[in-house]
């Protein structure tokens, strides 16, 4: 079974948001961060808790907990992902909730920072209950979320249908008049109810872009150059079929059913219509089974890590055996991990980069929903392109600067961002 079920869910809920105070107080010690400043971005603005009951099939009611947290929105509207997952708890989310804050400053992206999600295990319910559940929570959320306040899009067991009934609940409680006015109280919506072209692979896409610019870097090809992933679902399976062209062999992946390997290379495409069929990698007819070690340990050029939290650390951080980390996922590897991976001379291209695909794209849908715009996805991916790559152009300088590891020099990005837009300001009152 995969590290994403073997990890107890009581030590990674207790540890993520320490992760992120920890990695957040060693770029501000080294950049010498306004101490009032920090004071105000080491905390997050809002924390919202909701317990709402929900008529399942059978007639009987069960009650949900549903978060959000709003970290910070000097920049623009608070923006975030909602997951539904057991490991959901106010901890994590406001440990995500902050590192979005820091994801849209590095980008510069006028949005601020919220993450969410509802603490259930999604497979065990029909479509239907998932339906009444999901527009019960958003109705619990009321006026806490909003097309020009706080923005939701998708994350880890939610996708464009879940969008497209949070934008329905939504636009059910506004005045007619102002309902075609707020279909930007979500992104990540079907292309028939407003989305945006390359919203899908938007997040995958990113982690290939800024891949892209460490080989320049480093005088790295990536035609030969074997990858492994951890996770297969939107951002991992995206990120795989994406490297598929350049010549890149896939030679294993890890998912909650299990890890699979193939040194010859495994064919992305056919391993993605596989999870859609079975729900996993696990049982994947042209690979055979691994342990989850024997994953960690597999040679390859690149580890794409595009699962959950705290997976790489002090025990599995020893594991790798690559030249590069590209985080797909939120906070993959852990402080302790950091510390080995560098020992290593094991390159990380840190998740608030290497992921900014998703909130760049998220940003380029509210802005068409905005304008009552529709752009071709090859205007999409020009623009992307554009933003992440400035923003890891922005992250190498400041890694030169201050003579510091890429994830304290993308912190440092982030945090000059927010600064110098805090002094700009001032303080009210």
């Amino acid at each position: 079974m995969a590290v994403i079920a073997q990890k107890k869910k009581k030590a990674k809920r207790a540890s993520v948001y320490a992760n992120v105070t920890a990695q957040f107080n060693k770029a501000a010690d080294i950049m010498e961060l306004d101490a009032d400043i920090r004071r105000i971005l080491s905390k997050p603005n809002n924390e919202i808790i909701v317990n709402f009951p929900v008529k399942m099939d059978d007639g009987r009611i069960e009650m949900f907990s549903g978060y959000r947290v709003q970290h910070n929105n000097a920049l623009g509207p608070y923006k975030g992902g909602l997951r539904f997952h057991p490991a959901v708890d106010i901890d994590e989310v406001r440990a995500l909730a902050t590192w979005m804050t820091w994801k849209s400053a590095i980008a510069y992206i006028p949005y601020g920072g919220a993450k969410g999600g509802i603490q259930m295990e999604p497979s065990k319910y029909s479509s239907e209950e998932l339906e009444k559940i999901t527009r019960r929570f958003t109705f619990a959320l009321g006026n806490n979320i909003g097309p020009e306040y706080d923005i939701p899009a998708p994350d880890v067991n939610t996708n464009s249908q879940i969008m497209a009934w949070i934008l329905d609940t939504f636009l059910s409680t506004m005045p007619p008049h102002e309902r075609q006015r707020c279909i930007h109280v979500v992104t990540g919506k079907p292309i028939e109810s407003g989305g945006s072209l390359g919203r899908d692979k938007a997040t995958g896409q990113g982690v290939v872009f800024t891949i892209e610019e460490w080989t320049k870097d480093n005088n790295f090809g990536l035609k030969g150059a074997t990858y492994i992933v951890q996770g297969f679902g939107n951002v991992g399976s995206w990120a795989a079929r994406l490297l598929k062209p350049h010549g890149s062999i896939l030679t294993a992946a890890e998912d909650i059913t299990g890890a699979i390997l193939n040194s010859k290379g495994i064919d992305p495409e056919k391993l993605t219509e596989h999870v859609w069929e079975s729900g996993g990698v696990a049982n994947y007819p042209d690979a055979e089974p691994i342990c989850h070690e024997t994953f960690m340990r597999t040679k390859a050029d690149i580890f794409i890590p595009a699962a959950l939290e705290n997976q790489i650390t002090k025990e599995t951080a020893p594991f790798l055996d690559v030249r590069l980390v590209a985080e797909g996922a939120n906070g993959p590897t852990d402080p302790n991990g950091d510390s080995i991976l560098q020992s290593m001379g094991i390159d990380v291209i840190p998740d608030i980069l290497c992921n900014a695909g998703g909130v760049i794209v998220s940003y380029f849908e509210w802005l068409q929903n905005k304008r009552s715009e529709f752009w071709e996805l090859e205007e999409v991916d020009n623009k992307m392109y554009k933003k992440i790559v400035t923003a890891y152009k922005r992250v190498r300088d400041t890694a030169k600067k201050y003579n510091t590891d890429w994830r304290t020099a993308a912190y440092i990005a982030a945090l000059s961002h927010l600064e110098t837009v805090y002094k700009e300001r001032g303080i009210f009152p």
